[in-house]
């Protein structure tokens, strides 16, 4: 079964939040059939990195998307998540 890979920008609240522990929230968060693939992260200004989380789901999970995002949001520490890519491996 393919899989498909989607590419989230995540913008922590504030400059000084933890980005290893926010990496860790993440994890936890996204539902049993996603994983994460890689994280990166990327400056964006004055101080402030947004992390770029790769997250694999089934290709066959309708919704996936949307729910993996709306896990996401419930992290307090999450201030904004834009969708970069989604695309089939």
């Amino acid at each position: 079964m393919a899989k498909v890979l989607i590419s989230l920008k995540i913008f922590p609240s504030d400059v000084n939040i933890d980005l290893e522990g926010l990496k860790g929230k993440i994890r936890k968060a996204l539902p049993d059939y996603a994983s994460i693939y890689k994280f990166e992260e990327e400056p964006v200004a004055f101080g402030l990195v947004a992390i770029i989380a790769h997250i694999l789901v089934p290709e066959d999970r309708a919704g996936g998307v949307d729910e993996v995002e709306e896990a996401l949001k419930g992290i307090e520490e999450i201030s904004n998540i834009q969708t970069l890519t989604v695309r089939r491996l």
